[in-house]
């Protein structure tokens, strides 16, 4: 393990955050709010720990698979640390525990908040809250890569161990510039999704914050009913880029080269698109005779399956008093998340797709045992690793989910509570069902289980090798 390596990519980090926490200063100067010298303090102490490990820059900038691995698990966790200190510091949230779940949902994009009263907190404070989501949403190490000079293959390392998906490869010859063009897509679809709310009537602040909570798939709200008060086109427009974020980015930039038939050569964005279709259809005609209209009712339907699936978070309606069909619906949901290279969470679409076909290719072969059969995506045979690394992953997945649930099942929640308050942290979803769904929070867990979820949902935006790799023995051996 090469430490100094490490360490200057934690400092970069946190550099990056103090520059962050300059933007809740901003606008609690704006508001006029006391607490803007608590993010001018917290930046400094960001800065004032970033200095001394970006001065421990190493001679040899090569970076390996467990430096990358490593560096981004630890950056994660400092994140969040850090992260929670505005809110404790202002009084906000005063138990540090309590400040670091909610922090860790933010960076995590995941949404389950602690909070029974949002709309209590300062306005900077929850500008901040919303940011995390944007921060997290595509990774502040994707960020870095672009300016971060290490060798090696170590920008790829970063990458591969910050974002989503079964496997993650370059758009262009250069990691830096594929950074940069993710970057890019991500900056301009915030920006039109700002333009678009601010055209239904929100100001800055409202369109910064919901849209923060839309392009990073978290679900952050400003107010206690999420985006129930709002009007049918601001629950449209968010619907849509929900949507928009939950689709592989790769497929924006195809389109953007021009390159439409590759774009529609992907397969799991088709999935991911009739999956939402059929959810909305069957949840539509369960639930229709309870709302005032049909359009009422489709509006909802199509919300709550696209904040669901794309591991969102927001909600317009109470989902927990649907009907069980409609519910059940929503929890596999949780499970299957949204597409590989998106901002969304879940054990992605493409994940399942992968699983679906391996299990009709073990059927031929037991049928015809002396047939050759491969396992196929966009048109193009997968190798036996990329099989290898789904399936360890379920696997890994099911095992953490069922030791989490084990742990806080302590605390005596009813069974409905305790298996969504996982599914929807190892998931990154936010609100679940029973004592943790749409209207209630996760306020009622022990500090234990309180912080268990925490690690649970970086565990699970990190996709669980990461936080593993950084646990392992062997990766601090030198």
């Amino acid at each position: 393990m090469k430490y100094r390596i490490v360490s200057y990519v934690l400092g970069c980090v946190l550099g990056i955050e103090a520059a962050a926490m300059l933007l809740p200063f901003g606008c609690a100067v704006v508001f006029d709010e006391p607490c803007k010298w608590t993010f001018l303090l917290c930046s400094l102490i960001c800065l004032g720990v970033s200095v001394p490990l970006i001065l421990t820059r190493p001679k040899d900038k090569t970076m390996f698979a467990k430096e990358g691995f490593a560096a981004v698990a630890l950056s994660w966790i400092f994140m969040s640390v850090f992260g929670a200190l505005p809110f404790v510091f202002s009084g906000s949230i005063p138990n540090f525990i309590d400040a670091f779940f909610e922090t860790a949902s933010g960076f995590t994009t995941t949404g389950a908040s602690i909070l029974s009263d949002v709309e209590a907190l300062p306005k900077s404070m929850l500008f901040w809250r919303s940011f995390t989501h944007w921060i997290g949403g595509m990774g502040v190490l994707v960020f870095l890569v672009a300016i971060l000079p290490v060798s090696g293959g170590g920008n790829l390392h970063l990458i591969r161990a910050e974002s989503p998906g079964h496997s993650v490869g370059k758009l262009v010859p250069r990691v830096k510039s594929t950074a940069k063009i993710l970057y890019g897509i991500y900056i301009l679809m915030t920006i039109l999704e700002i333009l678009l709310l601010m055209v239904g009537g929100f100001d800055w602040f409202e369109a910064s914050t919901l849209t923060f909570g839309t392009a990073g798939t978290g679900g952050f709200g400003i107010l206690n009913s999420s985006v129930g008060e709002y009007s049918s086109y601001i629950q449209v427009i968010i619907t849509v880029f929900m949507v928009m974020f939950g689709v592989d980015f790769s497929f924006y930039y195809l389109l953007i080269m021009r390159k439409v038939r590759s774009a529609f050569k992907m397969e799991e964005v088709w999935i991911y698109l009739g999956i939402i279709a059929a959810s909305i259809a069957v949840i539509f005609f369960n639930i229709r005779d309870a709302f005032g209209t049909s359009e009422e009712a489709l509006r909802h339907s199509a919300f709550q399956v696209s904040s669901i699936i794309t591991t969102t978070g927001f909600s317009t309606v109470d989902f927990d008093l649907w009907p069980q069909l409609s519910k059940t619906i929503l929890v596999l949901l949780m499970f299957c998340g949204a597409c590989a290279g998106s901002t969304g969470g879940g054990l992605k679409v493409s994940r399942i797709l992968i699983l679906f076909k391996s299990i009709i290719k073990e059927i031929k072969v037991l049928v015809h045992p002396k047939s050759t059969v491969k396992v196929k995506l966009n048109g193009k045979p997968l190798e036996h690793e990329v099989l290898r690394g789904v399936n360890v992953f379920f696997v890994a997945y099911m095992f953490i989910f069922a030791v989490a649930m084990l742990i806080i099942s302590c605390d005596n929640m009813d069974f409905t509570t305790n298996f969504t308050a996982v599914v929807a942290t190892l998931s990154n979803i936010g609100p679940g069902l029973g004592a943790v769904g749409p209207t209630c929070n996760f306020s009622g867990y022990s500090t234990v289980s309180t912080l268990v979820l925490s690690l649970v949902m970086i565990i699970g935006r990190l996709e669980i090798f990461p936080v593993l790799v950084l646990l392992s023995r062997k990766t601090w051996k030198k």
